[in-house]
């Protein structure tokens, strides 16, 4: 008996598929029954356990200071050995030894800080983060460390013998100890560090503030929408937008008051500009702006500033027309209140779309079993790839919980690529959000001339199964699983020589590419087929109802897209030259430009806006991440998604390389040609457009 089938035959024997409708399926692939079935649980009594991700130190929380011990153990003689090498190809394997030893420790603990259930888990690896980072300061700020590199880049002999990619590492190397400062005297130094470890402190106090509910005492709220907040003694708690409820009320009490200006967190964020701008202007850059888009896809502020105007100006009329369609909506829903408010859009764009297309996700989430959909990742990656996701048993002690899987992605021809372990379901402890960590990144072994596999986790926060259904997700839900999945990939699929540039880790406006142009594959009725059975019927998913989705998310799309420019505009002015005015009035000025609905008085959105913290001056990336994707998926795959050549060209130009290679030059390897910033903004604008073939296809249906 195979390995595939000994699987499937052990989960519908051991009774581990619910009665009430294990009768309809007739079979589930191996990788479907793993994730549509309760892992079956064995007595680990008499297994050894061999650590988190198989780390034979973390069995427990002390492990953490063993293994933060021994990469400062290994990193002391790296750079011992670094110091006293003569420059040459040697210098950037071992820096990247270096980055690879504290990597594979900090990211471990970066991830067990926030999921791990157990609170002395997620302390340990708190404090380890902490050290590591103490470690990594110091680095930065070697002065022979950094002489080592300087003299290898200044070495033009050598250096012309260094292949490209080697080249490319060693600069971003030397990239990093700029920004901290080394090259400057020793006055300049010690400021640059004081002010790195100042920023440390205003980011976390602003992130924990942008998070924290407001207060207002019952008595100012009308009584019958009391239910839809949390009370706390006299006070009801607000903790964010309530943008979805139907309430205009509800909407319009939780803005005011979830907005409404904290003046420690407003000077903590006012700091913390003025200081991200005092580093930038220290170590060389003409803004903290500049500074933070040196290697992107956009290169400098202006082109982004070009890219976000010229978005606007095309979009204007659309997101004008969308603006009067959801103030028509409020005007038929509450005449006696038709006035379109910064709270209104998200709730009114929500019922356009359900009265145009009838997208309610109970109608589709049947057809969308956790285990169908891993199933068509599956077919999708040995279509395109030649890669297959095989389950696995991890082993006692390596995973955090037990509703955690583990997949092998395996290629038909180079073997094992490396593991994601999928936290797919709800916990009480864990964060609400999706997301992709990279836990160790892959790269060429010098020593034993093996490849170390990279090794990720996807986090969601699906519902469990239940003895009645398989774990169902709506529309939405299994978009992000594709979106989570394209990040993985990406790590899984590159074959990068150095772990600094492994996979993820590259420009910010390019790293989302691969995931988002995954979402063009989630809605294309091509690759939905293969996959999207009725859980108890085993019917397909009808055409139609694909159409449907995907055209009911260009209704009011202008709109959507136009908060994204106004987010990233402010992002923008914010990290550009100082201006002696407040962040309320940039926020004003800035939304009345690039959004168009009122500001409120006595607001301060930007209080908010924590991706100010891990995307500051680069919260454009997602749109152009976007026009990449479009321009990919339009040129290259729309024809026949699941073309084999045209995946094997997508990996060789653009997934193998990670950050190794500049961006735009794996867009115009993919794309054959160099895209400008108007072809970013047509694609973008082209996306918008109806799709008239869905209209004849619903009045005929």
């Amino acid at each position: 008996m195979s390995a595939f089938k000994r699987v499937l035959y052990i989960a519908n024997h051991r009774g581990i598929l619910p009665s009430i409708w294990r009768k309809h399926v007739t079979t589930w692939a191996p990788v479907g029954a793993a994730f549509n079935t309760k892992p079956h649980r064995r007595l680990e009594l008499f297994e050894k356990n061999v650590g988190l991700f198989g780390v034979p130190e973390l069995t427990s929380p002390a492990g953490f200071d063993v293994v933060a011990k021994k990469a400062l153990k290994d990193t002391q003689e790296l750079v011992d050995k670094v110091c006293s090498s003569a420059p040459g190809i040697g210098t950037v394997e071992s820096f990247d030894q270096l980055s690879d030893g504290l990597c594979k420790v900090a990211d471990l603990a970066d991830f067990v800080k926030v999921a791990h259930p157990d609170p002395s888990f997620r302390e340990a690896a708190e404090r380890t983060c902490i050290e590591i980072g103490t470690i990594v300061e110091k680095l930065n700020t070697n002065i022979d460390l950094c002489r080592s590199l300087k003299n290898l880049l200044d070495n033009k002999e050598v250096i012309s013998q260094l292949d490209p990619n080697t080249r490319k590492v060693a600069e971003l190397f030397m990239f990093d100890f700029e920004i901290s400062g080394i090259h400057l005297d020793e006055k300049l130094r010690k400021e640059a560090v004081k002010l790195h470890v100042k920023l440390l402190d205003l980011n976390n106090e602003f992130v924990m503030g942008s998070h924290l509910p407001n207060k207002i005492a019952k008595s100012a709220v009308p009584k019958h929408i009391h239910h839809h907040f949390a009370t706390e003694g006299s006070f009801i708690q607000i903790g964010g937008l309530h943008a979805e409820s139907s309430d205009d009320l509800v909407r319009e009490v939780a803005y005011r008051i979830f907005l409404y200006p904290n003046s420690d967190l407003m000077e903590c964020l006012e700091e913390l500009l003025k200081c991200r701008n005092k580093l930038a202007k220290l170590v060389g850059y003409e803004s903290y702006a500049h500074r933070a888009l040196k290697g992107t896809m956009a290169q400098t502020p202006e082109t982004v500033m070009k890219f976000l105007q010229s978005l606007t100006d095309k979009l204007s009329e659309r997101t004008t027309i969308d603006f009067e369609m959801m103030k028509d909506m409020k005007t038929k829903l509450n005449p006696r209140n038709a006035e379109l408010m910064p709270w209104d859009p998200p709730y009114f764009s929500g019922v356009l779309r359900a009265e145009r297309y009838n997208v309610e996700p109970s109608l589709y989430s049947p057809y969308f079993s956790l285990g169908s959909c891993m199933e068509g990742l599956n077919n999708l990656f040995t279509q395109l790839f030649g890669v297959s996701l095989m389950s696995e048993h991890p082993s006692a002690g390596e995973v955090w919980n037990e509703d955690v899987r583990k997949l092998a992605v395996v290629h038909e021809s180079e073997g094992l690529l490396g593991y994601i372990y999928c936290d797919f379901f709800h916990r009480a402890d864990k964060p609400h959000q999706d997301c992709h960590f990279t836990i160790r990144g892959g790269r060429q072994c010098q020593a034993s001339g093996q490849y170390q596999l990279p090794v990720v986790v996807l986090m969601l926060s699906l519902p469990h199964p239940t003895k009645k259904a398989p774990t169902l997700l709506t529309p939405g839900m299994m978009e992000n699983l594709f979106h989570e999945m394209g990040h993985a990939m990406h790590s899984m699929l590159g074959r990068t020589r150095y772990q600094h540039v492994t996979g993820t880790r590259c420009a910010t406006d390019f790293a989302e590419v691969p995931s988002v142009l995954m979402e063009y594959f989630a809605t294309d009725y091509r690759v939905v087929s293969q996959f999207a059975r009725h859980y108890q019927t085993g019917q397909p998913l009808p055409q139609n109802m694909v159409a449907r989705l995907c055209e009911s998310k260009k209704v009011c799309g202008a709109a959507d897209t136009q908060l994204q420019i106004f987010y990233s505009a402010l992002d923008q002015v914010f990290h550009g030259k100082p201006q002696n005015r407040s962040t309320t009035d940039i926020l004003k000025d800035m939304q009345q430009k690039f959004y168009g609905l009122p500001y409120i008085p006595n607001t301060a959105w930007q209080l908010r806006f924590s991706h100010l913290i891990g995307y500051g001056a680069k919260y454009y990336s997602y749109l152009m991440s976007r026009a990449v994707a479009s321009m990919v998926w339009n040129q290259c795959f729309v024809k026949d998604p699941l073309n084999r050549d045209m995946g094997e060209r997508y990996r060789r130009e653009m997934l193998a390389h990670g950050g190794g290679k500049e961006p735009m030059l794996m867009v115009e390897g993919m794309l054959q040609r160099r895209p400008t910033i108007d072809d970013f903004v047509d694609a973008l604008v082209s996306d918008l457009n109806p799709d008239f073939e869905t209209f004849i296809m619903d009045s005929t249906s």
